[in-house]
């Protein structure tokens, strides 16, 4: 399907992008069958997506999730009938996105429809619910869901690590190119509908990861974002997936990612760093990622419950009558109430013997006390659910086997499917909810029992309560849940640690009334104001913020397969014309000519203590010039960069980022700040040799001028660490000192304060205007941050150049800066510089026969 948006990557690359009204469209055709396009109004078929203006204009949010929030039923008569889950997740957050606000959304059915319906079934979900089904094979979404999903994924990020076949598997490649299918097919779905430019685009969880690539190619400026309803593993667990930068990438490829909690925004933050060196930035209370000129925004945002759902089941007929039975059942005893999945990271069994461990150390609690077990239906299939079955099972029957009697088990075990008013009066009969999960994404619970508990006056009646009387609750909860941080009035646990569950289940017991209460107001004034409207509206208001300057920017997409990502820059930034910059170059006569040599002239990173022959030759041309001044300008110490540049007779040299200064090889070095002594160095070597030797891999760069501590080579976040650590202490010893200390790429630096790039451009267009030499004609390269002083000075230098002066100021690589002008690599930049050191030798070779010919005329 074809829809308005930045398809043409040559258009955005020249500027010449289209800009865009805020029109409503209406909903394009759909294509649900390959081949097949359905009409959804006969009077504009002509146009997939219309420009029709309307005169009320909505935001629109298209939610993609791995299921529709639907369920459906086939009528005897083979037809099929569809209506909400109102369970879904993706359904209770549009309470959140406000009545202004139209949600469309994409995912797959929970039952499978025959090719034949799909056309039919497609139309009716649309035009009914607006919602756009992808329809996957069988044997491709078993691949995508139980395999690569549920074997390797679910598993990987629930911290479960597959040692051997039995756990989890191997990778497996074709369950990998499934998973990506799959992501594909939605990507196609998303195209049918999407306008681009106008809608918001929500994708959630690990089902989904690598969708943001496919939408982002097609469309640069999509606003998106991907919200992990899971764990996210730290960077030890996550590094040994085979496709791990693959999907970092894609997901890099949001505008604004998700998390639950902390841990798993620093895991995911760790991991970027570890595996694809990228750095964060905490600004203004946002946490950002800079990913090619664009920032991804990370949000740390735990999901709440739809209240009004709970009160309204708590409200039925249904409720109120079993909630009567479930006392009479356990009139006399107190009921303490687990309701996990039956999957192996739900720490059930764990559980059930610290149950069995509190009946053994306080036999007083021994026919009072009751565990009610309610296990849902497993999500997933495979040995690892067969064994938590029948291990919960037989840990059942011998707890009442060995503490049971007539008339009393103290564990009763609910393995069949509930309805919904059920689940909700065990949670308004029982004094503690335990969730002891070993590892989940967030589990909401706890936040159900909590407001299960708040009740209401029907309920109270039915269980002889004073409705003037505080509520009152108990958490147990393992702090590895993702909501155990917003639930700081819960008793903390290590499920592992079964004496501690035991104990932790005896404290909530024998806790006062009044303590009771008091957590209960608490965890209920929390669970009350952060529900999932809270959580929609706060993800979308962030979302809008992190897409706010998408259409103030340029765009390119580089790249192939899933390694595409695109870059981001201000629409007065482009690529350096090699004929354009010749062309000024040849038709100038003063010129200023100031280049980085490292990473600029020489690949970064490079461990060659020799100058690049080609480089030195292309300089030496240049300086033959008498209309070039050229310098070389380098964080190097002098003696390495006289070496290098010895032939090179007229070039100016400035050495260790302008401090030291050398005008041509015929006068002497002076210093460009004075600095009446170095005595700060005594000060500040120990102290960087102390982080030296505590952080393997880092070492010491002792500069005439400065000293460099470098941490390329440690580890990542450690080496981050202790960079900051250096930094806070050299700038505390040096307090008093005449120098500045800063950090920078891999780096902490101590040098006199002053000292940088941008006083030698200064230094070189004042003396030219000394000389009465205006130049009109620039030209500065670099690499770095340090580059940026240079380009600073000459970008805003008027008057200093000459009134029709070109100014040229080019860093290297497509990034955010200061230069208006970009070459992609070192190559091209040799490339130029060739091309420049040409023209200079051909004028040279010219002069002379000019010359000749003059004379020859003045004697005729």
């Amino acid at each position: 399907m074809v829809s308005r948006s930045y398809s043409n990557l040559l258009d955005l690359a020249s500027g010449e992008f289209p800009t865009f009204g805020r029109e409503r469209r209406r909903l394009p055709r759909v294509a649900t069958v390959a081949g097949v396009l359905s009409e959804l109004d006969d009077d504009n078929s002509n146009s997939v997506g219309s420009d029709a203006p309307s005169s009320i204009y909505q935001d629109r949010m298209i939610i993609v999730g791995n299921q529709l929030p639907l369920k459906l039923h086939r009528s005897d008569n083979g037809q099929w009938s569809f209506s909400w889950d109102d369970d879904s997740l993706l359904l209770q957050l549009k309470d959140g996105l406000g009545e202004d606000v139209e949600v469309i959304y994409i995912g797959c059915l929970k039952e499978e429809i025959h090719p034949n319906e799909q056309d039919d079934v497609a139309q009716t979900l649309l035009e009914t619910y607006k919602c756009v089904p992808a329809f996957i094979t069988p044997e491709l979404f078993s691949k995508f869901y139980h395999g690569f999903c549920k074997q390797h994924l679910w598993p990987l990020f629930h911290y479960m690590l597959p040692l051997s076949p039995d756990l989890g598997g191997r990778f497996d490649r074709c369950l990998w190119q499934a998973y990506v299918s799959v992501n594909k097919i939605f990507a196609d779905k998303v195209m049918e509908v999407i306008s681009p430019e106008d809608d918001f685009v929500w994708v959630h969880d690990y089902h989904l990861m690598v969708l943001p690539t496919f939408l982002r190619k097609r469309f640069n400026r999509v606003k998106l974002g991907f919200f992990l309803h899971s764990p996210f593993p730290s960077s030890e667990i996550y590094r040994t997936l085979p496709v791990r930068d693959e999907l970092l990438r894609a997901l890099l490829n949001s505008d604004l990612i998700g998390f639950h909690t902390f841990d798993y925004a620093r895991h995911f933050l760790s991991c970027c760093g570890r595996m694809l060196g990228l750095s964060y930035q905490s600004k203004r209370g946002y946490i950002g990622l800079e990913y090619y000129g664009r920032t991804v925004s990370i949000k740390i945002l735990p999901v709440g419950i739809h209240i009004g759902q709970l009160q309204s089941v708590l409200n039925l007929p249904g409720t109120e009558s079993k909630v009567a039975e479930l006392r009479d059942q356990f009139r006399g005893r107190t009921v303490l109430l687990g309701v996990d999945d039956m999957d192996i990271f739900k720490g059930i069994s764990l559980k059930l013997l610290a149950m069995e461990q509190l009946l053994i150390q306080h036999p007083d609690k021994r026919g009072k006390v009751v565990l009610v077990q309610i296990a849902n239906p497993a999500r997933g299939r495979g040995k690892d659910v067969q064994e938590v079955q029948s291990e919960t099972t037989a840990t059942v029957s011998r707890i009442n086997e060995t503490f049971g009697r007539q008339g009393y088990k103290p564990v009763v075990l609910i393995d069949t499917p509930l309805q919904f008013y059920e689940r909700i009066a065990y949670y308004v009969i029982a004094e503690c909810c335990l969730v002891t999960a070993v590892r989940d994404g967030m589990n909401l619970i706890p936040y159900e029992y909590i407001i299960c508990r708040q009740g209401n006056e029907k309920l109270d009646a039915t269980l002889g309560l004073n409705t003037l009387t505080p509520k009152k609750s108990m958490l147990v909860v393992s702090e590895f849940v993702g909501c155990s941080p917003s639930l700081s009035g819960a008793i903390r646990v290590n499920p592992w640690n079964i004496e501690s569950v035991a104990e932790a289940m005896d404290s909530a017991l024998i806790v006062s009334e009044a303590e009771k209460q008091l957590r209960h107001e608490k965890h209920y004034r929390y669970v009350s104001t952060h529900d999932v409207a809270y959580w929609a509206r706060s993800f979308l208001q962030d979302l809008e913020r992190a897409c706010r300057d998408h259409l103030r920017r340029r765009c390119w997409g580089i790249g192939f397969g899933l390694g595409f990502r695109v870059i981001a820059l201000d629409p007065n930034f482009r690529k350096l014309s090699v004929d354009h910059i010749v062309s000024a170059y040849k038709r100038t006569k003063s010129r200023a000519i100031l280049l980085d040599y490292d990473g600029a002239m020489v690949l970064p990173g490079s461990i060659s203590n020799t100058a690049n022959t080609e480089a030195v030759g292309t300089l030496r041309s240049l300086c033959r010039d008498p209309k070039n001044v050229v310098f070389i300008v380098s964080g190097k110490d002098r003696k390495t960069l006289v070496e290098w540049f010895s032939s090179c007779e007229k070039i100016g040299i400035a050495a260790e980022h302008g401090y030291f200064l050398r005008p041509n090889h015929e006068e002497d070095w002076e210093t460009c700040v004075s600095v009446p002594d170095f005595d700060w160095k005594q000060i500040a070597e120990p102290v960087m040799q102390l982080y030296t030797e505590t952080t393997d891999g880092s070492t010491i760069e002792t500069k005439e001028s400065a000293l460099v501590w470098n941490y390329q080579f440690a580890d990542p976040d450690f080496g981050s660490c202790q960079a900051k650590e250096l930094l806070d202490h050299l700038e505390s010893v040096l307090t008093n000192e005449p120098v500045s200390v800063k950090s920078g790429q891999h780096i902490v630096e101590v040098k006199p304060q002053g000292v940088n790039k941008g006083i030698i451009a200064e230094y070189l267009l004042s003396t030219m205007r000394q000389k009465g030499m205006l130049p009109d004609f620039v030209l500065c390269i670099g690499d770095d941050r340090s580059d940026e002083d240079m380009f600073e000075v000459i970008m805003s230098a008027k008057d200093s150049l000459s009134p029709v002066a070109e100014v040229f100021a080019c860093t290297v690589g497509r990034k955010p800066s200061k230069a208006k002008y970009y070459l992609e690599d070192t190559t091209e930049i040799l490339r130029m510089l060739q091309g420049l050191a040409n023209a200079s030798d051909q004028a040279n070779r010219n002069a002379p026969a000019a010359s000749q010919r003059a004379i020859f005329a003045e004697n005729k």
